[in-house]
């Protein structure tokens, strides 16, 4: 066997398997811009397969380029009774081209061809020259190409289930060679494809002739010698069919490739830029299979000076100056536990480190870091705001944190380290902490040396960028919107996280012991509905348990078997009472798990719960919480609901409160869109989903708005703001695309202010690259002017959806910075203590209550005249804001 081996791709086809095998995850599988990925993931998880199965020399990915090809003009309804390609997939087309060129792949279109003569043109070459072949598609239509040197893999289901045709295999399988399949093709003809064959001939005909006759030719030479009569009439009515059918399943293996095959050599991965991509696509589980940059270390890093400091020469700290960079040096990302392992003061050019922390206790280093008016440099404010409190050190006087700059200038492109964001700055004097500590279970200290100069250079990154970025700030006019919202919240936030949230440990263990004692009991009766005892939480044995022995009927497969994914689950629910009680089973083993002993192990000394808030994550500049998501406590299922019990007032007496903005994204939408209708509607007080309801269903003023049609409405409201196609709507709702298109076409009508705003806010990001808040945090989108349409077409719907949902999480951010302010400005004892979406909850004395009822809502709902950042906004902000609020003895009391 050969040692040269060529891998040719179907790109169209395993792009569509791909999307449709992970389709009932598609809500799952979406990045932080709202870019849908399961096509994209799908595709990469059988490039890894195929990728080491076959261990290819050279590698190609055909793409079709169009429509139109020569086959369209031979017969004008080739592919015409295609369903229109899904928007949510038709986005994920320039990504896979992405994809694979990270992945060190060629890619390759040809006007008036398909990937499937692109692959045949290139396989028969490849042959010649003595190459050994495999080709990966979804499409059976190539098995036509199997040879000696030529395997074709056929993608069954999903995309990890294949199918090798080879020329024995297709004999056996088929009983005829290769080179007679399109002969079958030009008798059945092929539905997929749009073609028809002869009238009444299926396969088993077609094949039966074939074996027969071996070619279409000869069978129509030797029409006589066909039995059955009405067979025979009809071959000879279809005569021109079936060779034209024949000529249209025909792969051009001479088309004129403008790529040779010396241009395809493998290398594999270019590993940086694979690294970027999955980091921009959210996928962590391939991320986990790439090390640091081992070329990092070669990097030539600057030579640093640095005192280590001592009690005796602290008094030296007084001469550093009133500009200082400062960073405590942690370990790990939650920084409420972290590990600390040192500290580096200085002013630029004299720096002081050490790896005493009781030297944070010195008084001339305290007052340094307590002193308002020495000014700090850090990154990441509000980790060593949360890192020195551990150390009983209120850190005051920041200045510069560089991560926070970094991340409003550029959204697209921020990281979490010192190092790697220094290096996207233009600054590569500093490595990253994974190439001094290691990561994962193998992170250790390194000697005193290595750890000194990495401090220092960490701190010098900071110290040397500062002027920089802040003058990058200031072209970009969002200095207002560092110093006004972003720096000080990250002080509120800080306070929030110390101050944590207590959760009541009882309560848990009451609520895990009814939900354990629900569980055994659901366990039980599925045993007994399914007459024997299996492990339930086993996709297999619960597979065929209901599919093989209880005869359900089957609506997916998988490789591994039976697919018991929720969604089919759910299904069969209406009909079988077993799939009801398997459905609670696994919420409620889930609730336990993942919930109940989750939230136990984050739960501190002081019986606290102290979640991180991510404040430079989102492009959208919304907020996310973790170590735990509070964000994400389940409110589907009461069950799931229940478990907000546990997180209570940590005072008896107290009570927990609630304000939350009502339907703010909306509000944002009629007030940037200035949008008439949409504004009367918030003016007067009703309900926006039935007013919608009533103008896209035209119903009559004395008609009902039912709960279903108020549902839809909603959709298609909360649709619009996320640049929703009407293949996602009808998804969300269950209505035909046809119908789903209507209704965003009648909506658009009835609010036609939105429809414009829609269309020029796409033109202001296609001329500047990048949309704006009202606050002015920029959202990069540089594939808006992309000549890939797919791509463009996704671009256009961020740059619709980016200033609304950026504009609330402005919102909601000057509302938080307010509040704090009043609450200490009273001296009142309430605390804020989280922050869930548009919703804030404190904790206060019952006393206060009744104050807290009058305050938090005038707060909330005045932000836009009270908040100089906000006040400042070009928007003509004249929509009311409305603030709901409800309080209780626990957090699901809140809202009972």
């Amino acid at each position: 066997m050969s040692d040269k081996k060529l891998l040719l791709i179907d790109g169209n086809s395993l792009t569509y398997k791909a999307f449709f095998a992970l389709y009932t995850s598609l809500d799952r599988f979406t990045n932080q811009d709202g870019l849908h990925t399961n096509a994209i993931y799908g595709f990469n998880r059988m490039l890894d397969d195929i990728l080491a199965q076959v261990k290819p020399t050279a590698v190609l990915a055909a793409f079709d380029a169009g429509k139109t090809t020569f086959r369209t003009k031979m017969f004008d309804d080739y592919k015409a009774g295609r369903a229109k390609m899904p928007e949510e997939l038709k986005e994920q087309f320039p990504y896979v081209m992405d994809l694979l060129h990270a992945r060190g792949i060629k890619t390759y279109e040809l006007k008036n061809y398909e990937a499937d003569d692109i692959i045949g043109t290139m396989a028969k070459k490849a042959e010649s020259e003595g190459y050994q072949v495999e080709i990966i598609t979804g499409d059976r239509d190539l098995t036509q190409l199997c040879s000696e040197k030529t395997t074709v893999s056929v993608s069954k289901k999903g995309v990890s289930d294949i199918e090798a045709y080879t020329p024995k295999y297709v004999e056996k399988s088929m009983g005829i060679k290769p080179s007679q399949i399109i002969d079958i093709k030009g008798l059945q003809g092929d539905n997929s494809d749009n073609y028809p064959g002869v009238e009444k001939v299926g396969p088993k005909t077609a094949i039966k002739l074939i074996k027969q006759f071996g070619t279409i030719e000869n069978l129509y030479q030797h029409l006589d010698e066909v039995s059955g009569k009405k067979l025979k009439e009809h071959l000879k009515n279809d005569q021109d069919q079936a060779f034209l059918s024949k000529k249209l399943a025909t792969i051009d293996r001479n088309t004129p490739l403008e790529i040779k095959l010396s241009e395809l050599s493998y290398q594999g991965a270019n590993q940086d830029e694979l690294i970027d991509f999955y980091k921009k696509m959210g996928f962590k589980s391939f991320l986990k299979d790439f090390g640091s940059d081992e070329q990092s270390s070669e990097r030539k890093l600057p030579n640093v000076n640095y005192t280590i400091l001592t009690e005796a020469n602290s008094d030296d700290l007084k001469q550093l100056g009133d500009n200082l960079t400062f960073n405590l040096e942690m370990l790990s990302m939650n920084y409420h536990n972290a590990q600390q392992v040192g500290f580096v003061i200085g002013n630029g050019e004299k720096w002081f480190v050490s790896k005493d922390l009781n030297l944070l206790q010195n008084e001339n280093v305290k007052n340094v870091l307590e002193n308002e008016s020495i000014k700090k440099n850090v990154f990441d404010n509000k980790s060593q705001i949360v890192g020195l409190h551990r150390n009983n050190v209120i850190l005051k006087g920041v200045d510069f944190d560089m991560l926070l700059v970094s991340y409003l200038l550029n959204t697209l492109d921020n990281a979490d380290d010192i190092g790697e964001v220094a290096n996207r700055h233009g600054y590569d004097g500093v490595l990253p902490d994974q190439d001094i500590y290691g990561k994962g279970k193998s992170i250790k200290i390194p000697d005193d040396k290595i750890l000194y100069e990495h401090m220092t250079r960490k701190a010098l990154a900071i110290s040397k960028l500062k002027d920089e970025m802040l003058v990058d700030l200031e072209k970009h006019q969002q200095t207002d919107l560092y110093r006004q919202l972003e720096l000080p919240l990250s002080q509120v936030l800080s306070e929030m996280e110390i101050d944590g949230i207590t959760v009541d440990v009882d309560k848990l263990e009451e609520l895990k012991s009814k939900f354990t004692e629900r569980v055994s009991e659901l366990k039980q009766t599925i045993y007994q509905e399914a007459g024997e005892e299996f492990n339930i939480g086993s996709p297999k044995q619960l597979g065929n348990i209901l599919f093989e022995k209880m005869g359900l009927p089957v609506l997916k497969k998988t490789k591994t078997g039976y697919s018991t994914s929720v969604d089919i689950l759910e299904k069969l629910a209406p009909d079988y009472p077993i799939i009801d009680n398997i459905l609670i089973y696994r919420q409620l083993t889930k609730l336990i798990s993942t919930y109940i002993d989750g939230i136990k192990g984050d739960i501190g000394k002081d019986k606290k719960v102290h979640t991180r808030y991510l404040q430079t994550l989102t492009q959208t500049g919304r907020l996310s919480s973790v170590d735990p998501n509070l964000q994400n406590i389940p409110v589907r299922t009461e069950e799931g609901r229940k478990i907000r019990e546990a997180f209570v007032p940590s005072h008896k007496g107290w009570k927990l409160f609630s304000s939350d903005y009502s339907q703010i994204e909306l509000r944002v939408l009629a007030a940037i869109s200035g949008d008439k209708n949409m504004k009367e509607a918030f003016d007067s007080g009703e309900d926006i989903h039935a007013v919608t309801a009533r103008r896209i269903f035209e119903l009559d003023p004395d008609e009902k708005v039912t709960p279903e049609l108020r549902r839809q409405a909603k959709a298609v409201n909360f649709g619009i703001v996320y640049g929703i196609s009407s293949y996602g709507l009808a998804h969300n709702t269950g209505i035909s695309p046809k119908d789903a298109q209507k209704f965003i076409d009648k909506y658009f009508k009835e609010y036609p202010e939105v429809k414009k705003y829609t269309e020029d806010i796409v033109e202001f990001a296609k001329k500047n690259g990048y949309v704006e808040t009202i606050s002015k945090r920029r959202r990069y989108i540089p594939e808006i002017n992309s000549k890939r349409f797919q791509q463009r077409q996704f671009a256009e719907r961020i740059a619709m959806n980016s200033p609304i949902q950026g504009s609330a999480a402005d919102i909601i951010k000057a509302a938080m910075i307010k509040m704090q302010q009043v609450l200490k400005e009273k001296g009142m004892k309430a605390r804020m203590l989280l922050q869930i979406h548009d919703e804030l909850i404190f904790e206060a004395p019952e006393a206060e209550i009744p104050e807290l009822e009058k305050l938090v809502p005038k707060v909330m709902d005045s932000i836009m005249k009270t908040s100089p950042l906000l006040k400042a906004s070009d928007v003509n902000f004249n929509v009311p804001l409305k603030v709901e609020s409800h309080y209780g003895d626990n957090w699901y009391d809140i809202k009972k």
